[in-house]
């Protein structure tokens, strides 16, 4: 027969439980998390709910709820659902949290009414990596990327849908100018005799960057290497999805989540 390594049973009594904390080795991220949100003034970070009413259903700390969202976001646990699950029955929150387990809607209400104070926690970690001598100073880069929203289906344009418009507003230009052309007001229009040509008021700040990146041909291949690598690690750690939260006041909110973890 052979021999297998034998599993503990379920119903096993211990004369002394567990203690939570042994089930969390030293070296578990968590703890960083755990101390880095503790060392942090929430107040002054702008968290709302850092003064309880002394009156109705007590509130779960701002800290706790900030943890919860951290850990997730480390983990690939974004929907507030998921988080309610986890808080349940994953063991790291359990010891994150302190055994609370808030529901989703106070987990969703959480990110959506402290947008200010997670992107001032997130800047204040940015600020803690620069003082621990994390993130060099020698070239600075900024650049645009691409992110999946929540997007209503009239505001979504592919190039199908871009194509199919611009042969709309097309076919109209050619209906008005056919309507023009057989209007009996037309020898009565009076004809230009120049043209008109619009410019942007700061049209000169980018005649000026222009000519810098004319002068350094090279400048666009260090801001490739130095920044995009950066936004195909977050899109690599977001997964196949898209933002979860709506309108552009909130998508920081969650930019920076993603940066804290």
């Amino acid at each position: 027969m052979r021999r297998y390594v034998e599993s503990q049973d379920r119903q096993q009594v211990t004369l002394l439980p567990e203690c939570l904390d042994d089930f969390i080795a030293e070296d578990n991220p968590v703890r960083i998390v755990d101390a880095f949100v503790n060392e942090l003034d929430l107040g002054g970070l702008g968290f709302a709910g850092m003064m309880p009413a002394s009156t109705g259903r007590p509130s779960y700390p701002p800290g706790v709820l900030l943890k919860i969202y951290i850990y997730g976001y480390l983990n690939r646990v974004q929907s507030s659902r998921r988080l309610e699950r986890e808080c349940q029955r994953n063991v790291e929150l359990m010891w994150l949290t302190g055994r609370l387990a808030p529901d989703f809607k106070t987990i969703a209400d959480f990110r959506r009414d402290n947008g200010h104070g997670i992107r001032q926690t997130c800047s204040q970690f940015v600020a803690i990596c620069r003082k621990l001598k994390l993130l060099a100073d020698g070239v600075v880069a900024v650049d645009g990327s691409k992110f999946k929203a929540v997007n209503n289906r009239d505001r979504n344009f592919t190039p199908h849908k871009l194509e199919q418009r611009m042969k709309q507003i097309q076919e109209s230009i050619d209906r008005y100018l056919q309507a023009l052309d057989d209007c009996p007001m037309k020898a009565q229009c009076t004809p230009a005799s120049f043209r008109r040509i619009r410019r942007w008021e700061h049209e000169d700040v980018l005649d000026d960057m222009q000519q810098r990146l004319d002068r350094n041909p090279n400048a666009m291949k260090i801001r490739r290497r130095t920044v995009e690598h950066v936004f195909g690690t977050l899109k690599h750690w977001m997964g196949s999805t898209h933002f979860l939260m709506k309108t552009l006041r909130h998508v920081p909110t969650e930019v920076s989540l993603h940066v804290l973890a």
